[in-house]
């Protein structure tokens, strides 16, 4: 299933499966709100998406009660989140499924949401994104590719053909609007050459990990898988995620690896990642591409969970993104 593209005059509902809008500071939360006003769509808040507890978050009554509230509202015709975290995998089994089927909608986020988004698309067949939370667009500057892509993937029917932005950044920019720090982009990266079609499965590697060995694990056959990891990962970490993710059932029908860009901190040079994955015989026969516009960094695609990419790595890298 593939949700209805939104468009000018749409309300999209805000909810926080992982941490709590309480801790986005106004300035944002402003900017955020804006930049919605100006591309056409009205936003409106779940009803318990600024509780917070010890956790960063709410409890999971509440988290679902705002779920299937707003796939059960009529007016809401998408979903964002406000923000990752590390508890979404929480609301899995509490999930009304048949109530996704019967309304499906666009949901869209990143990093925690992983689960949430590939746990939807596996149990439903419906069509999620990995993307910019609600909170991403509270970013001042840096944030026209994002936005290109937000509104691609979401708003239009056409077929995605991804370019490398020119500029990326891995900056605490909600500390400091106005104090950012902006790297040359060096455009996509070919570990392993090759060609293939597939359909999209993944989004952060350690959460999708998560789903590993339950019935909310997308199957991996014919899937081009999209990963990416974030400061909290190390070479180690990565490499046995990766190894993890390996070992799961249909990962021999895997078509190509595409990974997003590491943040600074994680210190995964690129020598490290070729040496992870040239040790791995799986990945041997596979198109590897490395340093794509998504994950942790500044700025990323939005891309379907569950669509389809066609990924050409010979002389240079071409990746086209299509939902049906």
């Amino acid at each position: 299933m593939t949700p209805k593209k939104l468009k000018k005059g749409d309300e999209i509902r805000i909810i926080a499966p992982a941490r709590s809008l309480a801790l986005i500071n106004n300035e944002t939360r402003t900017i955020a709100n804006n930049y919605f006003k100006k591309i056409g769509l009205k936003i409106s808040f779940s009803k318990n998406c600024e509780i917070i507890d010890g956790f960063s978050s709410s409890s999971i009554d509440e988290r679902i009660s705002d779920l299937h509230e707003a796939f059960s509202d009529r007016n809401v015709k998408g979903i964002l989140t406000v923000i990752g975290g590390h508890n979404s995998n929480q609301l899995l089994k509490y999930i009304d499924y048949d109530l996704i089927k019967k309304n499906p909608k666009i949901v869209c986020g990143f990093s925690d949401i992983t689960a949430l988004a590939n746990a939807i698309y596996a149990k439903t067949g419906l069509v999620t994104y990995s993307g910019p939370h609600y909170s991403t667009f509270g970013m001042k500057k840096g944030i026209e590719y994002t936005s290109e892509y937000f509104k691609k993937c979401l708003f239009e029917n056409e077929d995605i053909k991804l370019n490398a932005s020119l500029k990326w950044s891995d900056d605490q920019w909600f500390l400091n609007q106005e104090n950012r720090v902006f790297h040359d982009n060096t455009g996509y990266k070919i570990i392993n050459k090759g060609r293939a079609k597939g359909k999209i499965i993944g989004g952060n590697l350690c959460t999708l990990n998560l789903l590993q060995g339950t019935e909310f694990m997308p199957d991996l056959t014919d899937s081009i898988l999209f990963i990416e990891d974030d400061e909290l990962t190390f070479k180690e970490n990565f490499d046995r995620d990766l190894q993890s993710l390996i070992q799961q059932p249909n990962f021999n029908k895997v078509r190509a690896v595409i990974i997003g860009r590491f943040q600074i901190a994680s210190e995964i040079s690129e020598g490290d990642l070729f040496k992870i994955i040239k040790s791995k015989s799986e990945l041997e026969k596979l198109p590897v591409v490395y340093n794509v516009d998504f994950g942790h960094t500044t700025p990323h695609i939005t891309f379907p969970i569950g669509g389809f990419a066609e990924v050409c790595a010979e002389d240079e890298v071409t990746i086209n993104i299509k939902e049906h």
